[in-house]
């Protein structure tokens, strides 16, 4: 069945705060609360209070990087988020970027294929409640002795994995029980898609397709320039610009790129073709949004889940965003 879901938390509004904004959006419509962690909040904490407050939501940790904690914290982790939603948990886990992994934690960014498909590989034993050298070669690779997890979960959580280019995807495709995606238009999921036919899973239900949807309210230059300033953020990026590229707009954005590289952010903002914001952020009234949203459901997406960025410059407060989305989901 499919689900639309928000991102938490909101910008403005401290997490103690939250109870109300979530109540309101569980009431409007939404199936599922999602998180990602970067520089903000962690990943978990605001899903464990959402749950509290609602919990009939699906809770969705989007994604926790495999290199910024060690794999038998991520399984207790993991096993927390599964004892406080039962059958209702979903961890993610990705790469990161170099960015976040090497330069905000100072952790080598290296082989983070590798990286993670070990420590999925790891945390599916784990969870079951067995030894982590179950896990074969991938426990060694992740140097874990004799780890075992002292509280395996009664329903372990569905296991998620971050994906931006076809190898990660195939992986997903093939162990995991979804595939999280990031930056792409309702018309790339069938690529996306695409990359996992014929690859053989190991598990017995289909792979779950979950997409994270970029929503700015109101039209103009204010709504475009935080579309902008996003796309030029993220996009020049080594994973995110790779993406892209196997995405196929990867001459869309040469221009933007170079821009960057010399030091020219302004320009490089200037320079995103319009067709490009319009394909990865959804700008404008809560009804023209709601229309986009379905279309990510009829393409194959799941649970899309919707992460609202208030236009550039504008008071938008967290009533504001909370009425916004409140409406658009009621309309999907």
């Amino acid at each position: 069945m499919s689900q639309v879901g928000v991102m938490l938390p909101f910008d403005g509004l401290p997490l103690h705060q939250h109870r109300e904004a979530v109540e309101r959006l569980a009431d409007a419509g939404i199936g599922e609360v999602s998180t990602g962690e970067a520089n903000g909040l962690d990943g978990l904490t605001p899903l464990v209070l959402a749950s509290a407050w609602r919990p009939e939501l699906i809770l969705s940790a989007l994604v926790v990087s495999a290199f910024t904690r060690g794999p038998s914290i991520l399984a207790s982790t993991a096993a927390a988020l599964a004892e406080a939603a039962p059958g209702r948990a979903r961890f993610g886990i990705g790469a990161g970027s170099d960015r976040i992994v090497r330069d905000w934690n100072g952790i080598p960014f290296t082989k983070p294929y590798s990286r993670v498909a070990h420590t999925l590989r790891v945390l599916r034993v784990a969870l079951a409640g067995e030894r982590a050298s179950a896990a074969g070669e991938s426990a060694a690779a992740l140097g874990i002795k004799d780890f075992k997890l002292g509280r395996p979960p009664a329903v372990p959580p569905k296991l998620v994995v971050a994906a931006l280019g076809p190898r990660m995807q195939r992986l997903a495709a093939a162990e995991a029980d979804a595939v999280a995606l990031n930056f792409l238009s309702a018309s790339d999921v069938a690529t996306v898609r695409a990359a996992a036919d014929g690859v053989e899973r190991s598990l017995p239900d289909p792979l779950s397709v979950q997409a994270r949807v970029f929503v700015v309210p109101g039209e103009g230059d204010a709504a475009e320039l935080s579309a902008r300033r996003m796309i030029a953020a993220y996009l020049t990026v080594g994973v995110y610009a790779e993406f892209q590229r196997w995405l196929g707009r990867g001459d869309q954005l040469v221009d933007m790129q170079a821009a960057w590289d010399a030091g020219d952010r302004a320009k490089a903002v200037e320079l995103i073709p319009d067709e490009v914001v319009h394909d990865l952020f959804l700008i404008g009234s809560p009804g023209d949004s709601a229309k986009r949203v379905r279309a990510y459901l009829d393409a194959g997406v799941e649970i899309a889940t919707l992460a609202l960025m208030p236009p550039y410059g504008a008071t938008f407060t967290p009533s504001d965003q909370v009425d916004f989305l409140s409406e658009l989901v009621a309309k999907v």
